[in-house]
């Protein structure tokens, strides 16, 4: 059975909102070995439309740096389902948009053959969180307080907390920390 994995950058304070920081290349390249270890990225319509078409945009004219124009190469290279009611098409040939329900498609998908499942944004990974059906979270902790902008998990409601198992960590040298959780 695939796994889903849910990767995020955050600040210290637990803002998640993209505009407030900047990856680095450390950040990046962690990121492309991420993706490259999945074969299907799952999305809401914002997520999607943030990330398509500015990734294979980079990706045609590589015009960014080497460390964003492999995590574009790698982005690209994906499946993804989109889930939406009023996205109205695919920005690329490998995307696929489910307008039906969540828990029943993501069960299907992690009965499917192939390698884990990533998901990314933060409506889809919350509502996946609720229902119980993240495996292992990914978090790259960034060392900015942003006080203010949209924090992770906000308004999840859980019947009971969930214990995770901290599994790896790496330092990088901007100071941020890469952290893996396995669901227990």
């Amino acid at each position: 059975m695939r796994n889903v994995i849910y990767a995020i950058n955050i600040t210290l304070d637990g803002c998640c909102d993209h505009t407030k920081f900047n990856p680095d290349e450390e950040t990046h390249e962690y990121f492309t070995q991420l993706l490259r270890e999945v074969d299907l990225l799952v999305f809401g319509r914002k997520t999607y439309q943030l990330m398509v078409p500015y990734w294979p945009d980079i990706a045609k004219s590589q015009s960014e740096t080497k460390a964003d124009i492999e995590f574009a190469q790698a982005f690209v290279s994906k499946k993804k389902v989109v889930f939406s009611r009023s996205l109205a098409s695919a920005g690329d040939k490998n995307t696929k948009i489910v307008r039906s329900n969540l828990r029943d498609e993501i069960l299907k998908l992690k009965q499917e053959p192939g390698k884990d499942i990533l998901v990314g944004g933060v409506d889809i990974p919350s509502q996946l969180t609720e229902l119980g059906l993240i495996d292992e979270y990914r978090f790259v902790v960034t060392p900015i307080i942003a006080g203010k902008g949209r924090r992770l998990f906000e308004g999840v409601n859980l019947p009971e907390k969930r214990r995770l198992k901290l599994v790896e960590s790496k330092i990088f040298k901007s100071g941020s920390v890469a952290l893996r959780y396995l669901k227990q």
